[in-house]
Order: structure tokens, then C-alpha cells, then sequence
């Protein structure tokens, strides 16, 4: 299907593939000077804000169009994800020959997860990564042992997981040394490579935050007491989620299959076997419990010292559940080694379903195939609408003779995301990280719609990663496609700091019933047959 499959758009789309196209198209990918700027996003987005460009993602999209380089990414760690699973599976767990299937079997459903594949080996790789340091531990380490650790932080996102992945094999290590009584040196040189490697890599990260702090990060006016459910109920609840399914960056599915593999296990064992079940897997369980609760509280405990440690909220600590899908696999794996090969079976099939059941871009690419696609989940060729943007900017040339580096547009009911893949420079956009001074900037542009809908000017002001030019009648619907037909009566926009700003152009997948109140004018309406949007072009006039 290419470039007609469906892709995950929320968090993916919108937000993961227009950073390194950019990086590429402009050049900039290993210019790390503090002042270096991505001209195409915010004013100039710092740099160093952005991905860095020592990884495997980047190689892609340097040889790659987009949609190219996020299906090869996506075969090649789902690939190597198999493969990682097997090689554990067969070395610490399923070791007989006749567990040659199972674990086959099981690494086929680990890597079949939904997951994002824009964080490369983030989730699928720690397999291979654990692989690798349980040789350590045993001194049976190979070259290519050394190679899946090196190789593990150019193609995985530290601030996702890098920390969470060196705490919890720094633990391993520990317990090593207080059961064996002395270190184990290659354990303390394996930490130390993997560390290594990801501040060679992550060196921009490093650098702006111990050495030279470049820019305020927007990230310093989180408010979790704002964002955050607060109270006992609404923690519970939310662990409850972490423990059952997860958290959708990090691979969301219904744990069911590991807790039906856990009891008929405990009733099909022999009772001899029940203590050596429940060492085993109690513990596990015990850690995974012990997770969730810290995920699902750890928002409310950010906000219990945020007040008196602002900074505490820049950086989320809570991902640990990055490592707990890992971790419900080592559950199945050894629960499943208690049950007779046909309890095997059903239980691998269900995990199976439940993987590909709940994965978005499966269900969504098998509904394309069958013609049947949901209305609201375009294609990657029918969100990005290429020809259509063609058109808004030829239409823009013939009217001005300005090409898009020449002035800065925004973006109305559709993520600014799609305005960067087709060359627009955007005033908006959806970053993790950019710098807090130019938040309160763009602020006065939607202030009026803020006031209108408390419910968004907390998710601008309290979070604020979607810098977006928002209106309260469309609310949260950042995907309003040209079926819907909306028209926003009452549009308020501070078209006098838009010009300031550099702004000249409002591109707005809604009509605006009345623009000339906010002193725009309408420039021109673009449509295509095979576009998901239709495009009204408004100039903000001179005041």
C-alpha cells in the first residue's frame, strides 16, 4: 500500500514526522550550535530541541521519502524485536527443545505489539538489550553481545527510556553483587558503554542541560495539579489502567493472557511445583504492581512539590512503565511453561488477537484493504494532501510572488505537522520541547479563544506541547476534514501580534463565518478529490 497505508496519526503524524524531514531538507541534522534554528517551526525552533541526528530514524529519512522511511523502520524493529524475544526466550526460559515453538510463538506476539515505531527500539529492542546483559552476568558475552548495546542507543529515545533501562539494569546489578559477594566488572562495563553511548548520542540534550543551558524550556509551566485528576480514586484508577493495559506510547494491550496463563498454571501444576510458581512470578507481579502505582500516582505526587520544585515537572519520571510489557512477557513466558501444550496454544492465540486487535494502524490498514476505511482515519497520502497543498502555495505565489520561506503561516482544525511535510513554514506546531518565552508570545493569538473554553486554556496553559491556534466550537478536533462541512461562527484571533510575529497567512480546514471581524480576508478555498482536507485560505490584512 506504501504511501496509501494507514500510519498512526495522534503523537506520530502530527507531532514525530516532520522533525526529521526538516532536519534533513534544511540541512541541519549534525549542526549542533547553540545557534542553530529549525526556520520552519516556531520562528526558529532551537536546534538542539529536536531529535538528534546520530540515530538509525535519521539514516532513514536521510535515504527515504517519509511514509518510506517509517515502513522500513517499522519492519526492521519489528524484525529485530522477533528476533531478540526468540534469542531470550530460548536462553532464559524456554530452553528444551521441545519450547522451540513456544517461543517462537511468543516472540511472534511480542513483536506484533502495537507500538510506536518512530522511537525505534525504545520497546522491542530491551529484549535484545537484556539478552545481552544477561551474558554479561554469565560470562558468556560474544562480540555481538557488546554490538546490541552499542547499537541499542542509536536507535531508541533516552528521554522515553534511557534512564528507566540503566536504573532497572543498575538494580541487576546490584543484586548480583550482593548475592555473589564482589562486582561483576563486565556488568559495571556493559552500564558504562550503554551510558556512554547514549551522551554521544544525546550529546545536544546533555550539553544544553549541564553544561550550557541554551534556552527555558516550555516544560517548566506544567501544572500537574491542573492536568491531574487528584485524590486516592482517581490513582487507584489509574494504576488499574497501568497494571491491565499499559500506556499507549508504551505498547497498550489487555494483559489477559498473562493473568489466564498465571492461574492455570497455579491449578494445573503439581502442588510441588506451587512454591517455585509463586517465588517466581509473585515477584514479578509484585513489581509490576509496584509500577503501576507509582505511574498512576506519580502525577499527583509531581504536583505535591511542584510548587516549591517547578523543575521536578520538566522531565517525566513516571516512565517506568516503559518496561513493564517486557516484564508481562517474562509472566506469560514462565507461567506458560507450567500448562499442557494445548492450554499453550489457546493462550499464545489469544495474546496473538489481542495484540493485533489492539492495534490501530492493523485494523485500520485491513479495513483500507477490505473498502471500508473510517471516515476520520485517512490514509498517510490523503492526511498529507500534497497536491492540494500545491495548490494553496502556487495560489499564494501567483498573488504575492512569495515562496514559503518568505512568510509563516498557522494552522486551523488540522495539525500544523501537515503544513511542514508540504514546505510551510508554521508559527504552530506540536513539540515536546520549545522554548517557554515563545509560548507566551503566541499566547495573545488565541487568548480570546481561550476564554471562552476553560477546558482549553488548561491544556494550553497548563501543558501547552500543542501550540496550536485553537477555537472553542471546534474544540479538541484537530482533524476536521472536508466531509464535515464546519463553519466556525464566532472565530476571535489577534491578527495584529499574528503580523507581528511574522504571521501573514491563517491556512483553516473550517470556514470562518465572519473573518473579516478578526481582520482577515479570504484568499482562496482548495479542494482535491482524494484530499482528507479542504482548505480555506485567509491573509490577515494590515491594521
Amino acid at each position: 500500500m506504501q504511501e496509501h497505508s494507514y500510519i498512526t496519526i495522534d503523537d506520530n503524524l502530527d507531532a514525530e514526522f516532520s522533525i526529521p524531514y526538516l532536519l534533513v531538507q534544511q540541512g541541519i541534522v549534525f549542526d549542533y550550535r547553540a545557534a542553530t534554528t529549525l526556520p520552519a517551526i516556531m520562528n526558529g525552533l532551537p536546534r538542539n530541541a529536536a531529535r538528534p541526528g546520530l540515530s538509525v530514524t535519521m539514516l532513514l529519512f536521510e535515504a527515504l521519502p517519509p511514509w518510506g522511511a517509517y515502513l522500513v523502520q517499522q519492519a526492521l524493529v519489528r524484525l529485530l524485536g522477533l528476533l531478540g524475544m526468540y534469542a531470550l526466550l530460548r536462553q532464559a526460559g524456554l530452553r528444551r527443545p521441545q519450547q522451540q515453538a513456544l517461543a517462537a510463538a511468543l516472540a511472534l506476539c511480542w513483536a506484533l505489539l502495537p507500538m510506536y515505531s518512530m522511537y525505534g527500539l525504545s520497546l522491542l529492542g530491551q529484549a535484545g538489550l537484556l539478552l545481552a546483559f544477561l551474558a554479561l552476568w554469565r560470562g558468556a558475552v560474544r562480540w555481538w553481545h557488546w554490538a546490541i548495546i552499542v547499537g541499542f542507543p542509536l536507535w531508541s529515545t533516552f528521554v522515553f527510556v534511557g534512564p528507566f533501562v540503566l536504573v532497572a539494569l543498575g538494580l541487576l546489578m546490584l543484586w548480583d553483587w550482593r548475592t555473589a559477594g564482589q562486582l561483576n566488572w563486565r556488568l559495571v562495563a556493559g552500564l558504562g558503554l550503554l551510558l556512554s553511548m547514549y551522551v554521544v548520542v544525546e550529546w545536544p540534550l546533555f550539553y544544553s542541560l549541564l553544561v550550557a543551558k541554551q534556552f527555558v524550556p516550555h516544560r517548566l509551566e506544567f501544572d500537574m495539579r491542573r492536568l491531574t485528576p487528584m485524590g486516592l480514586v482517581a490513582g487507584l484508577r489509574s494504576s488499574a489502567q497501568f497494571f491491565l493495559f499499559g500506556q499507549y506510547h508504551a505498547s497498550r494491550f489487555l494483559r489477559l493472557a498473562a493473568l489466564l496463563a498465571i492461574g492455570a498454571g497455579v491449578v494445573l501444576a503439581p502442588v510441588g511445583r506451587w512454591p517455585v510458581l509463586v517465588r517466581r512470578l509473585g515477584v514479578l507481579l509484585l513489581v509490576l504492581a509496584g509500577l503501576a502505582l507509582f505511574s498512576g500516582f506519580y502525577p499527583q505526587l509531581v504536583a505535591a512539590v511542584q510548587t516549591r520544585l517547578p523543575a521536578v515537572g520538566a522531565f517525566n519520571f513516571g516512565r517506568f512503565h516503559y518496561l513493564t510489557p517486557l516484564l508481562w512477557f517474562a509472566v506469560l513466558a514462565l507461567a506458560l511453561r507450567e500448562v499442557p501444550s494445548r492450554w499453550q496454544v489457546g493462550l499464545v492465540g489469544l495474546q496473538l488477537l489481542i495484540g493485533l486487535g489492539m492495534n490501530p494502524e492493523w485494523l485500520n490498514n485491513l479495513r483500507e484493504l477490505a473498502g471500508r476505511p473510517k471516515s476520520n482515519e485517512p490514509t498517510y497520502a490523503e492526511y498529507l494532501s500534497q497536491p492540494l497543498f500545491r495548490q494553496v502555495q502556487q495560489a499564494v505565489q501567483r498573488q504575492t510572488g512569495l515562496q514559503p520561506a518568505q512568510y509563516r503561516v498557522v494552522c486551523l482544525g488540522f495539525p500544523p505537522a501537515v503544513a511542514q511535510l508540504n514546505n510551510f513554514y508554521t508559527l504552530d506546531s506540536y513539540q515536546n520541547n520549545y522554548p517557554l518565552p515563545y509560548k507566551h508570545r503566541f499566547r495573545p493569538l488565541i487568548a480570546g479563544e481561550l476564554a471562552k473554553s476553560p477546558t482549553l486554556q488548561t491544556y494550553f496553559d497548563a501543558w501547552g506541547n500543542r501550540c496550536y491556534v485553537f477555537s472553542a466550537e471546534l474544540g479538541k478536533d484537530f482533524r476536521v476534514g472536508a466531509f464535515q462541512h464546519r463553519v466556525v461562527q464566532d472565530f476571535t484571533f489577534d491578527t495584529p501580534n499574528f503580523r507581528k510575529l511574522g504571521g501573514r497567512y491563517v491556512l483553516s480546514a473550517a470556514r470562518l463565518a465572519q473573518p473579516g471581524r478578526t481582520g482577515l480576508r479570504l484568499a482562496g478555498v482548495f479542494t482535491q478529490p482524494d484530499a482528507y482536507w479542504q482548505i480555506y485560505l485567509y491573509e490577515a490584512t494590515q491594521q
